[in-house]
């Protein structure tokens, strides 16, 4: 397993690690609750470097992602970033994930934790002569997620960075540590979320500036389990359990968001039109209260009755709920609030209720 740069860091911290495509990361560091509880009342910040991260660079860097992925990025001017996927010639989902728009390249940034699945999807349609070029920057650039109500005062405080009226999926570059840096906008947990991607070298530098920073708020390193939860809460699917390739993006509610019917053609596009012309969707992704339950895994299936109508695609307990929640994809005749489900979960069938997401929004 490939250690990030601050194993040391999460170490000193009590980390107990986990893979994750390959990587080594923290699952928690000893109180999943505390570290929830730190990103929905002051600050928390977690390390990303294992998600994948790609930089397109040559004259046709546009022109060709624009050819190739979901949605229209000639509108982006430097500083602006939208979401956007790429599809099989089905339409289906195989990866999600961020662009951010430079004056002289283009970064992407999976949202979910897929390894490379993103590059090696998209290296495939850079053909002979097309003046782009794709580095991947997995290993090469770390990323930092600083998240909370405190987020934009810490990122103030330690790096003289005003981000207060920074847009989602925009960004502004900045010098940390000698480096040319990202600080973006995202959306990862229902909070004001900001990541920090520099290269690799300057991570454990902007690691001990954020804590120092946040010192005064309690920030708290935050693992995976306690960042899942808050996703989840949220109400933000990300590639890999929910977007696959057992989904088409308007299925996962996607429109607006990571897909274009208007900028012309791209892999999948016919079959997302047809979707979108006709009204045939067939399932839905939905948020499932479970409650008196244990929480099931990926894949487990739902019923109506004794009806198979979907699966289960991400659970986990909420600590803000106090109670089990999920991802789900039921047909579209029962994916309407409110609707009376069944998930089973070894063998025994639990009681499930479709809600609206987010679960959890800030007011």
């Amino acid at each position: 397993m490939k250690p990030s740069r601050l194993h040391n860091q999460h170490t000193q911290l009590g980390a107990s690690f986990e893979e994750v495509t390959g990587w080594e990361m923290p699952a928690h560091y000893g109180d999943v609750a505390a570290e929830h509880r730190a990103v929905r009342q002051a600050v928390g910040i977690a390390d990303l470097s294992h998600r994948g991260k790609i930089r397109v660079t040559g004259d046709d860097r546009v022109k060709w992602l624009q050819s190739v992925i979901s949605n229209d990025v000639l509108p982006l001017q430097p500083g602006q970033g939208c979401y956007s996927s790429f599809l099989t010639h089905k339409g289906k989902m195989l990866t999600y994930f961020r662009v951010y728009m430079q004056t002289d390249a283009v970064m992407l940034e999976d949202v979910g934790e897929i390894g490379e699945t993103t590059f090696q999807a998209l290296r495939k349609f850079l053909l002979y002569g097309t003046k782009a070029k794709m580095e991947n920057c997995a290993e090469s650039w770390g990323l930092l997620l600083v998240s909370g109500p405190k987020a934009a005062h810490v990122i103030q405080s330690a790096f003289g960075v005003d981000v207060t009226d920074l847009k989602p999926v925009n960004f502004v570059t900045a010098q940390i540590g000698g480096n040319q840096a990202l600080v973006l906008r995202t959306e990862e947990t229902g909070e004001v979320d900001l990541e920090i991607l520099l290269p690799a070298d300057g991570l454990v530098a902007a690691w001990s500036s954020v804590m120092e920073a946040g010192a005064k708020f309690g920030i708290k390193a935050i693992g995976n389990h306690a960042r899942e939860a808050l996703r989840m809460e949220a109400g933000l699917p990300k590639a890999g359990p929910d977007l696959n390739e057992e989904i088409v993006p308007p299925e996962a509610n996607l429109e607006g968001k990571a897909f274009s019917l208007t900028k012309g053609c791209y892999p999948g596009q016919e079959v997302v039109a047809r979707m979108d012309t006709y009204g045939n969707v067939r399932r839905h992704l939905v948020g499932l209260v479970l409650k008196d339950s244990t929480v099931p895994s990926k894949g487990a299936k739902l019923f109506a009755g004794d009806r198979e109508v979907g699966w289960i695609s991400s659970a986990v307990r909420s600590p803000k709920l106090g109670q089990v929640i999920a991802f789900g994809f039921p047909l579209r005749d029962f994916s309407k609030t409110g609707t009376a489900l069944s998930v089973e979960i070894d063998g025994a069938r639990h009681a499930a209720t479709v809600q609206d997401l987010p679960f959890y929004t800030r007011i």
